[in-house]
């Protein structure tokens, strides 16, 4: 089974890492200049680098369809510069994933593929696509919709470590990015971890820098272009986080309920249930939080 995924950020790895270890075969599909932040667990990095391994397995950036089947064959990962899907055609995904996490779809339609899985908020089954993957942390992260969409985008970074919107941080200025810490990097708040247009972006508290975009990114003022773990611990930058494999687990599923690659290629529509929360609950949900905590609007997509 070959999957095609959109995206080759952090969510989208760790969907991928998911994917391969249960033997589907992955080509990821990402901009020339990637955008992602946590690139330490980021396939997207083999853009910039050529190759690059997290957990043991590898991606390796690819020029076509041809060499990305290749690739995808051998048991590596294959990352290809096609942010609009030019080479869908010839790749002939059995899947299609859209793990960019854009919080609105940018062109992900049903019939590009036999299943097709959305990830996060923008999306809805059995429209823009055949299921939906929750992406907001809390009770519902990782369960799969195959009708309707999931809760709706917060703009309010989840709880790790205690700290939500503190932790990430924003480029000062319109502009190149240039990085002045590493991935790793234990800061302090006030430390200067990046420069844009001239303009220090600091860190707002202490911690561990587990995420900044790569040197020479066009950033926007406002722009999420780093992030602190308050957790302290360097290794967890090393590693997929909870999030990104819980939602890589619930891809899976999608991907063998309606292929029904366990069921003699026949989806196992009976075993797809009935969606266990209501509208009404979800909008409780976000004004209370995942943690029942009054005014803590939701989580990090």
């Amino acid at each position: 089974m070959l999957a095609v995924i959109r995206g080759a950020g952090d969510i989208a790895t760790g969907v991928a890492l998911r994917l391969h270890r249960a033997g589907i075969r992955v080509v990821m599909c990402d901009l020339a200049i990637p955008t992602s932040i946590r690139r330490t667990v980021c396939f997207s990095e083999a853009i910039r680098l050529g190759e690059c391994s997290i957990e043991g397995i590898r991606a390796v950036r690819v020029d076509g369809a041809a060499q990305a089947l290749d690739v995808a064959a051998a048991g590596d990962v294959a990352v290809l510069v096609d942010p609009s899907l030019d080479h869908l055609g010839e790749l002939r995904p059995d899947v299609l994933v859209d793990a960019i996490l854009a919080k609105r779809n940018l062109g992900t339609r049903r019939d590009l593929a036999p299943v097709v899985v959305a990830c996060g908020p923008g999306f809805v089954a059995q429209e823009d696509c055949d299921a939906v993957v929750e992406t907001m942390r809390g009770h519902y992260l990782g369960r799969v919709w195959y009708e309707g969409e999931p809760i709706p985008n917060t703009a309010v970074p989840g709880l790790i470590g205690g700290f939500a919107g503190e932790r990430v941080m924003r480029a000062p200025a319109d502009g190149e990015f240039r990085g002045t810490v590493a991935i790793g990097d234990a800061v302090h708040a006030g430390d200067v971890c990046g420069m844009v247009a001239g303009r220090p972006m600091v860190a707002q508290i202490d911690g561990v820098v587990r995420g900044l975009i790569q040197d020479g990114a066009q950033v926007r003022a406002g722009m999420k272009s780093g992030d602190v773990d308050p957790r302290g611990v360097a290794a967890y930058a090393r590693c997929s986080s909870d999030k990104a494999l819980a939602v890589g687990g619930g891809v899976l599923e999608a991907i063998l309920n309606l292929s029904g690659a366990l069921a003699g290629g026949e989806p196992c529509v009976g075993a797809r249930g009935v969606r266990p929360v209501r509208p009404d609950e979800e909008r409780a949900a976000e004004a209370t939080g995942a943690d029942g905590t009054a005014g803590q609007k939701g989580g990090e997509r």
